[in-house]
């Protein structure tokens, strides 16, 4: 449901897996070109005499200023409840688009539920499998994936979205809390965005100071215990540090200051550390408190 990129691609790897497969997308441009191409396009989701089946939803989430716009995916979403609804065959429902967590659970259970008239978990499946397809390569990310995620309340649900996509290789995780799977999918792209800000901010105390850059992120890239371990840092609710990570990112921002470069993501990384640091004392206060003996009064 959605035929664009991901769409696509997750199609025609079906596709070639030997599966049966339909596009469906409300471009009628797009349905033509798909069908020039000798696939199964179709503007609009029958699945009056469909045999029961996974339903993809591959639609568009784009923002809108800074939120989701959900504008297209809950039309879409909609249409495949008014599909449901005259369906004999139970389906289920896979949200592989990249929406907030606590979506599929909320709003596309909701809009299923009401045009289709019937409940999750009984009149159809319902469960997340988020993408991590790469526009420049999207057919090839399908077909040979890294890393495939699967989450839904039912373990039935897992097990044969596990067996669909199994066959493509990669490693495996499941989840029974599809919110989980989504963040999964929001933190896999954010941390993707923050390591590029993180280098471009070097990369601006590099060109102040006269240095090529490229051998020293090289370099760390290979040094840095954070990406070379992948269990580093990766433990939330605890603050770092020591003595080199607190003397050097405070240290570190006062000398780009000293150049004329400003460091907002550096500046973010300490002050975030610094609430973690507070909220870790108020924590062990909090615990101190509710364990300290008792003072009898006279």
């Amino acid at each position: 449901m959605g035929s664009g990129v991901v769409g696509t691609a997750t199609g025609e790897g079906f596709l070639a897996a030997g599966h049966d497969v339909t596009f469906i997308d409300i471009s009628m441009s797009r349905v033509r070109e798909l069908r020039d191409r000798g696939l199964d396009a179709r503007p609009q989701l029958d699945l009056s005499a469909a045999p029961d089946s996974v339903i993809f939803l591959t639609l568009p989430t784009p923002n809108k200023s800074w939120t989701y716009d959900l504008t297209a995916f809950t039309a879409g979403t909609a249409a495949v409840g008014r599909a449901l609804a005259g369906s004999p065959a139970t389906h289920t429902v896979v949200v592989r688009s990249t929406v907030s967590p606590g979506t599929t659970e909320g709003l596309v259970r909701h809009v299923l539920e009401q045009h289709s008239g019937r409940t999750a978990g009984i009149g159809f499946r319902l469960a997340s499998n988020p993408e991590f397809l790469r526009a420049v390569s999207a057919a090839e990310d399908f077909r040979n994936p890294w890393m495939t995620v699967i989450a839904s309340r039912d373990q039935r649900t897992v097990d044969d979205l596990a067996k669909l996509l199994s066959p493509f290789g990669g490693e495996l995780r499941t989840f029974s809390d599809p919110a989980e799977a989504e963040f999964v999918k929001c933190a896999h792209n954010i941390f993707n965005a923050a390591k590029i800000s993180f280098w471009n901010e070097m990369w601006l105390v590099a060109q102040a100071i006269g240095l090529n850059l490229d051998p020293i992120a090289a370099t760390v890239a290979k040094s840095a215990e954070g990406s070379i371990n992948p269990q580093y840092g990766i433990r939330g609710g605890a603050p770092y540090g020591g003595v080199c990570l607190p003397k050097d990112t405070r240290g570190f921002l006062g000398y780009a200051s000293a150049i004329g470069v400003d460091m907002p993501l550096l500046r973010a990384v300490v002050e975030t550390n610094d609430r973690l640091e507070a909220v870790v004392k108020r924590e062990v206060e909090a615990v101190a408190e509710r364990t300290a003996p008792g003072v009898e009064l006279a």
